[in-house]
C-alpha cells in the first residue's frame, strides 16, 4: 500500500519463513493498526504459498537479498526494520540502509555473526575476554602446539544456539570434539546453510561462573535493559544446551548493574546503534565477561516470558509489540516489564530421535505457575540432541512472585512431560539393497 494515500505505519520485518515469532509480530502489528511487510528466505519460484506476499530472498546473500527488496519498495514509504533470528540480521541491515530507515550497521551486524571477530572487538575494547585461537578442522592441530591449555571450549565460526559447542579437558577429548563438529560441519544440512568459514572453528579458554543474559532495547546507542534472564542449569559443559531463563535474576543490586554496564559496553564496542539486543555473558569473581551480542530480541518463543505495562493496572503487551512499537517510534516502548516474576524453559531434548509420543502434557499445564505449554515438535520428525541440535522439543512459561517459585513451576511441570524418542532407521542406499537381494537368490 502507498503510504502516500494511507495514515497507518508501514514495516519491513526480515524472519525465517519457520520463525516462532511471526505470528506473534502480526497479531501484534493488527493490533496497534500497522501494516507488515515480511522478507523470508522462501523459494522464490512458488506464488505466494502462505499467502503473506512476502518477498522471497536469500539470507545467505544478504545485499543481494536487500536490493530485491529496494525493488520491492521502490516508490513505497516506509517506517522501520525488524530481523527476527541471526541470519536474516544482515540483510536487513543493508535495506534498512539503503532505504534510509534509522537501524545498525552492516558492519556491526556483520561483526555479530563472527564469534572471532566478536573476541577481537571485546579485546580491542577492553572487555574480559578469555584466550582464543581460531584454528582449521583438517587435520586438527597438536593442541600443545598451537598453544591449546585445558579446559577449553570448541565451537564453529559462525552458528547460533551452541550448536557444536563443546568443551574438552583433555588432549584426548579436544581430538574427539574436534572430529564431532567437523563431522556436524560437513554435513550435507549444514553445508547447505552457505555459512562462512565451515572448515575452521574457534577455540578458547573456558570460562567458569554463573550465565546471564541481558534482553536490551537500543535507541540510538543508548541501552534500555528490559530484563536479565538467570539461567540456573549450570551451564559447565561438556554441551552447552540452554534451557530455563528466570526473570528477574538472583543476584545483588551491584552484580546487576555490573552486568547492565558490561552489556552497554560491548554493544557500544560492537558498534549497534538501534532496536534489540540479545546479549550472553558469564559473571564470576574476577567479574563480568561477555561472550556474544545479536542484533536481534530473544530466540524462539522465548519473548512470551517478557510482558510489558504502563503501570499495574494496565493491560501487558508482549515483547513483539514492544519492539513494533519502538521500531515504528509509536508510544508505549518505554513501558517497564511486569512486576511479577517470570521464566521459560526451552525443553531440552535428552537424546536423538524420531519424536514418536508426547504425554503428561494435561498434567504439566496444571501445574501452578505454569502459564502455558507449547510443543513445537512435530511428531514422527527427528530431533537432534545437542551439540548437533538447534531446535527444542517446546517451551513452558511460568510465572510467579518470585524467581524461584518460577523455577520451581518449571521444574516440576517438566517432570509431568515425557517424550518418546525412537533411533532413526539407517536409509540403505538402492544400489546396496539390490546388490543383498541380488546375492539372496545365487543362495
Amino acid at each position: 500500500m502507498d503510504q502516500g494515500t494511507s495514515n497507518k505505519k508501514r514495516l519491513l520485518l526480515f524472519t525465517s519463513k519457520l520463525g516462532y515469532q511471526t505470528r506473534s509480530f502480526a497479531e501484534a502489528a493488527q493490533k496497534l493498526g500497522a501494516e507488515l511487510v515480511f522478507v523470508t528466505d522462501r523459494c522464490g519460484r512458488l506464488d505466494d504459498p502462505w499467502g503473506d506476499h512476502a518477498i522471497p530472498v536469500h539470507f545467505e546473500k544478504p545485499e543481494a537479498a536487500a536490493a530485491a527488496v529496494l525493488q520491492a519498495q521502490r516508490g513505497q514509504a516506509l517506517d522501520g526494520v525488524l530481523a527476527l533470528g541471526d541470519r536474516p540480521a544482515l540483510a536487513a541491515a543493508y535495506a534498512a540502509r539503503g532505504l534510509g530507515v534509522l537501524h545498525n550497521h552492516p558492519a556491526s551486524v556483520e561483526a555479530c555473526r563472527s564469534k572471532q571477530r566478536m573476541r577481537e572487538v571485546f579485546r580491542e575494547a577492553g572487555m574480559r575476554v578469555p584466550w582464543f585461537r581460531v584454528l582449521p578442522l583438517v587435520p586438527a592441530p597438536e593442541p600443545a602446539l598451537a598453544g591449546i591449555t585445558f579446559p577449553c571450549v570448541l565451537k564453529p565460526l559462525s552458528l547460533s544456539a551452541s550448536t557444536g559447542v563443546i568443551r574438552a579437558n583433555s588432549r584426548e577429548e579436544f581430538f574427539a570434539a574436534a572430529e564431532r563438529i567437523r563431522r556436524l560441519l560437513e554435513s550435507p544440512e549444514m553445508q547447505a546453510t552457505h555459512e562462512a568459514h565451515l572448515d575452521r572453528i574457534l577455540v578458547e579458554g573456558y570460562i567458569p561462573g554463573r550465565e546471564v543474559s541481558v534482553e536490551g532495547l537500543l535507541t540510538e546507542g543508548a541501552l534500555r535493559v528490559l530484563a536479565i534472564f538467570d539461567k540456573p542449569e549450570p551451564l559447565e559443559g561438556p554441551f552447552f544446551e540452554e534451557t530455563i531463563y528466570v526473570t528477574p535474576p538472583r543476584l545483588s543490586a551491584d552484580e546487576q548493574h555490573a552486568i547492565a554496564r558490561a552489556a552497554q559496553e560491548a554493544v557500544r564496542a560492537l558498534g549497534l546503534l538501534h532496536g534489540a539486543v540479545h546479549v550472553e555473558l558469564r559473571v564470576n569473581d574476577d567479574g563480568v565477561w561477555p561472550l556474544e551480542a545479536a542484533p536481534r530480541p530473544i530466540g524462539g518463543l522465548c519473548s512470551r516470558a517478557l510482558r510489558f505495562q504502563a503501570d499495574p493496572a494496565a493491560e501487558p503487551i508482549f515483547l513483539e509489540e514492544l519492539l513494533l512499537r519502538h521500531a515504528l517510534g509509536l508510544p508505549g516502548s518505554d513501558w517497564p516489564r511486569e512486576r511479577a516474576a517470570s521464566g521459560v524453559m526451552m525443553i531440552p531434548v535428552p537424546k536423538s530421535g524420531v519424536l514418536e509420543k508426547v504425554a503428561g502434557e494435561e498434567a504439566a499445564r496444571a501445574t501452578p505457575g505454569i502459564t502455558e505449554l507449547q510443543i513445537t515438535a512435530r511428531l514422527h520428525d527427528y530431533i537432534a540432541a545437542w551439540p548437533e541440535g538447534s531446535s527444542y522439543l517446546g517451551f513452558l512459561f511460568a510465572r510467579s512472585e518470585s524467581a524461584a517459585g518460577v523455577e520451581a513451576a518449571l521444574r516440576q511441570a517438566h517432570a509431568r512431560l515425557h517424550f518418546t524418542l525412537a533411533p532413526r532407521l539407517p536409509v540403505e542406499h538402492p544400489a546396496a539393497r539390490s546388490t543383498a537381494t541380488g546375492a539372496g537368490r545365487q543362495d
